[in-house]
């Protein structure tokens, strides 16, 4: 287990900040596929950039796969170090 700069043992090692960051970035670029649709005349309603399949179905389902990979991050055991 790793060991904190005090000396307590740590939760996380550093594979497990590894993968926590590989989901962060996966949420991101959901959350940024889930934007936009702005339509230049506030008076226009434009329903294909609306509800389009990447914002209505493909952005939540990457959002989903990096919560998984978030629950992955959080509930894998670390290897034990090498002295």
């Amino acid at each position: 287990m790793a060991t904190s700069t005090n000396g307590a043992p740590s939760m996380f090692s550093k594979s497990n900040y590894t993968w926590m960051l590989i989901g962060a970035v996966v949420i991101a670029l959901g959350m940024f596929l889930m934007s936009g649709g702005k339509s230049a005349d506030p008076n226009v309603f434009n329903r294909d950039a609306v509800y389009s399949t990447t914002r209505i179905t493909v952005a939540p389902i990457i959002i989903f796969i990096g919560l998984a990979i978030e629950i992955y991050a959080i509930f894998k055991r670390s290897s034990p170090e090498k002295k």
